[in-house]
């Protein structure tokens, strides 16, 4: 499962042939959730407020390109890592 950007301790992965609805998987600290690209966890728990604060701006300066990786993902394309927050 590629890493498509790391950020604070957070790392974000998408899978290729993944199902529906498109999704990311979010990392920290041993935690795992999958968050919609409208920043909504639909699957697992951080368990800290300013990670799942931080991905979910992330997820907002970077939705039209995760919706891009997704068809590619999906499509079996590679895909590129998209920028961090700063």
């Amino acid at each position: 499962m590629p890493i498509i950007s790391q950020f604070f301790g957070i790392i974000i992965r998408m899978y290729y042939d993944e199902h529906n609805p498109p999704h990311l998987h979010a990392e920290y600290k041993g935690e795992k959730a999958l968050f919609d690209f409208s920043g909504n966890i639909i699957q697992g728990n951080l368990y800290s407020r300013t990670a799942t604060k931080l991905i979910r701006e992330w997820i907002d300066l970077h939705v039209l390109e995760l919706e891009n990786h997704w068809e590619l993902a999906r499509e079996g394309k590679k895909i590129e890592a998209i920028d961090p927050l700063d």
